[in-house]
């Protein structure tokens, strides 16, 4: 009986409380629950772009405690659509368990919250600026708290899905910033938001459309990785270590492989990896690689730690 009073006092109250309006609905979003995994911290930074409190979390090897006078490369890891909780725990053990077996030297790790569906970039209405959060803000947030190797050839952006579009564009756009990009099942990565996901989830490709490119698709080509290599090529060309790799059975395959041939023809040297008998599942294509996986990473660094 008693907890009946209680429940029914609970919905009570959720009735009888005004509905959260878009503005606090957004600054909810971008503050996200906390993750409790080995060696990961959860952090507030105070974005004056989004004028609101934006969270992340990181990652530190345990060398980071015991040599207070070395400083570290940084890895920002982008995470796919609908938001990256799940993965930050499974992705920094991963990283972590590397790290104590010698396959990579120790790095920190940046899980910034990219919302569900920001695919990384500034949405077009202003009210969510995530490309400025992370680049404007996040990044000197990051080299002024913790000991960074605070160059572009201590920083490497990697990404899944959403995330790898994103790892794209972002290290594309910022070659200054990032020595190396890591594109892991990126998209979508055509022209039209026409290619499979989009095609088996209409609501899902109007929902992104519609709240991060204003229903724009001019504004959303602008922003595509395709357009962003095109412009940036020059500036990428022969100075970022680039990567890509896609499952073999995973839906965003044709246009991973379209957009490796792009890079081709505007003569971006990369890698491209299809691994046999993989969806679309972050960590199984991680381990799919294998030891290039490893070696990716050690020659990105190779030179700065």
């Amino acid at each position: 009986m008693h907890t009946r009073k209680l429940l029914t006092a609970l919905l009570f109250s959720l009735l009888a409380s005004p509905a959260l309006n878009a503005q606090e609905t957004r600054e909810l979003a971008l503050v996200t629950r906390q993750v409790n995994a080995p060696r990961v911290q959860f952090q507030i930074l105070e974005s004056a772009a989004a004028k609101t409190k934006v969270s992340y979390h990181i990652y530190t090897p345990e060398v980071y405690d015991t040599d207070n006078e070395r400083r570290f490369p940084v890895m920002y890891w982008l995470h796919g659509s609908g938001g990256g909780l799940q993965g930050i725990a499974p992705v920094a053990a991963w990283f972590d368990a590397a790290i104590h077996e010698g396959r990579i030297p120790p790095m920190l790790v940046v899980f910034p919250n990219g919302l569900a569906s920001s695919m990384w970039c500034d949405s077009k209405d202003g009210s969510v600026p995530m490309e400025t959060i992370v680049i404007r803000e996040l990044l000197p947030h990051i080299d002024a708290t913790f000991r960074t190797l605070a160059t572009r050839e201590g920083r490497i952006i990697e990404g899944f899905s959403m995330g790898g579009y994103g790892a794209a564009r972002l290290g594309f756009k910022y070659p200054q910033l990032f020595g190396a990009v890591s594109i892991l099942a990126g998209g979508p990565l055509d022209l039209d938001f026409a290619g499979p996901r989009a095609a088996g989830n209409p609501a899902e490709r109007e929902r992104i459309l519609n709240g991060t490119f204003g229903s724009d698709l001019d504004y959303y080509r602008s922003q595509n990785p395709i357009r962003v290599a095109e412009q940036q090529a020059d500036a990428v060309r022969g100075k970022v270590r680039v990567r890509m790799a896609v499952g073999s059975h995973d839906n965003t395959g044709p246009l991973n492989r379209a957009y490796s041939e792009h890079l081709k023809k505007l003569n971006i040297a990369h890698t491209f990896t299809i691994v046999p008998g993989l969806g679309h599942d972050t960590l199984a294509l991680l381990k799919g690689l294998g030891d290039a996986n490893w070696e990716f990473y050690r020659a990105a660094l190779a030179d700065n730690t």
